[in-house]
């Protein structure tokens, strides 16, 4: 009896200990403010911006209550409220201009209009940006019909909720880095809102380190195959930089880095840290920029070189996108409310929130990340400088078999270099700059020191 107590005993105590222990550590700030998104205040979010009828991009800017005049405006009074939390550090504007009439789908000048909030980080030497955007123009079946009840709740009423939401939960906190919250217009009729902003950032050679595009992600279910998930999101992303492929193919072909661009490592880094702190949600990276015979809003970005992603719903469905209001043979076709699923709109905010956060926190990237290719080596040396910005705690070094679409360690130095017993030859190497709270800056991947 007294062998059979001490074996239970044991067996207690290891089970006990197995339990307790804080597998994923997560930071308590970013998980205060996940503990704030809200799926009723994302709800109320979708239904104002139903209210305004139809919200195309050529709909009437005059109304006060109607169109995307409306719509703009009241998304921007919601930045200017949200902004008198944050003791000065948010403001918020519509950067408008006019569009000219083209032969495609714009059909006379029209007064846009993009609403902007941004968020300034509190390190004068920080000058990262971080960005998330949605946009809030919405379409019926006729791309060009300006007047009909077009709802756009999910289309992309949740990209815009999201957006919404992050501002009003955000804007209380500090970031050495500065995030963006950008509601585009034009979506519907050619990116044409994207393309504004990310053409003046490009001028202007502003430090967008990472953007989240948010469009189509707060319903379950797909219509023919009728699967109904809230538990999985697409991430769209491009392995092969767009913007000046031909001067980077050849270091690219040299060391293999095919699946390792800008927009692909901000995907990985989005699915890490979203998973970690949104319970019940998988991240599913889609190696493509987008789905067939669509686009989105990211795209302008990734042309001019910046890394975007697209964040969007695993199963879409099509009746409720670009369709009239309507009901056929017992179907009801619209983008409406009653299609959403506001538990999972509030899980795939959750996640933006957490790789915001959780990127504005962290140091700037390492610089000059080199590693050592002088000898023939069983084992592979990497070195590096640190971050230009951020207080350092630490780096990680990330390591992966070629062939494996995640980093498989990480392993943890105070130091400015390591040596590693794996072969440079068999494996993919990378190094994040580590914060005193544990926030990790984007991956680097090294390049050939001689």
């Amino acid at each position: 009896m007294k062998k059979l107590f001490i074996t239970f005993f044991l067996t207690a105590t290891i089970f006990t200990s197995v339990f307790s222990q804080k597998i994923i550590q997560r930071d308590p700030i970013i998980e205060n403010m996940i503990s704030e998104i809200n799926s009723d205040s994302l709800k109320a979010h979708i239904q104002k911006l139903v209210s305004f009828g139809n919200r195309s991009t050529l709909s009437t800017t005059i109304d006060s209550k109607k169109g995307i005049g409306a719509a703009r405006a009241w998304v921007l009074s919601r930045f200017q409220e949200f902004a008198k939390q944050s003791d000065g550090r948010m403001t918020a504007k519509i950067d408008s201009w006019t569009q000219k009439a083209d032969t495609k789908r714009v059909d006379v000048d029209t007064q846009m209009g993009n609403v902007i909030a941004t968020l300034k980080g509190s390190d004068a030497t920080d000058d990262r940006i971080f960005l998330v955007s949605g946009h809030i123009d919405s379409r019926v079946s006729n791309v060009m019909n300006r007047t009909d009840d077009a709802p756009g709740a999910n289309d992309d009423g949740s990209g815009t909720a999201a957006v919404i939401e992050l501002a009003r939960v955000m804007a209380k906190a500090k970031f050495p880095a500065t995030v963006i919250f950008l509601v585009v217009s034009g979506e519907e009729q050619g990116l044409l809102g994207a393309e504004h902003f990310a053409n003046q950032a490009f001028e202007d050679k502003t430090n967008i380190e990472g953007i989240l595009n948010n469009d189509i992600m707060g319903s379950n279910n797909s219509n023919e195959t009728n699967i109904i998930d809230n538990t999985r999101v697409r991430v769209f992303s491009e392995g092969l930089p767009f913007f000046e492929l031909d001067k980077k193919a050849l270091s690219i072909r040299s060391f293999g880095n095919e699946n390792d661009g800008k927009a692909r490592t901000l995907a990985r880094y989005t699915k890490e840290v979203g998973e970690r702190y949104v319970d019940n949600l998988e991240v599913v990276m889609v190696y493509r920029n987008d789905r067939f015979l669509r686009g989105g809003d990211h795209t302008p970005f990734v042309q001019k070189g910046f890394p975007a992603i697209r964040i969007t719903e695993m199963n879409e469905n099509y009746e409720h996108q670009h369709q009239d209001l309507r009901t056929e043979k017992g179907i009801k076709y619209g983008d409406v409310v009653e299609a959403m699923d506001f538990e999972y709109l509030r899980k795939n905010t959750a996640m933006n929130l957490a790789t915001l956060s959780n990127l504005a926190k962290a140091p700037s990237t390492v610089q000059n990340l080199t590693i050592d290719t002088k000898n023939l080596t069983n084992s592979t040396t990497l070195f590096w400088q640190t971050p230009k910005s951020g207080k350092v705690k630490g780096y990680y070094v990330l390591i992966r078999e070629t062939y494996q679409p995640f980093w498989q360690k990480k392993i943890f130095t105070a130091k400015n270099g390591i040596i590693l017993p794996y072969s440079k030859d068999h494996y993919f190497f990378a190094v994040q700059a580590v914060s005193e709270d544990g926030n990790e800056s984007l991956p680097v991947l090294p390049k050939v020191g001689m």
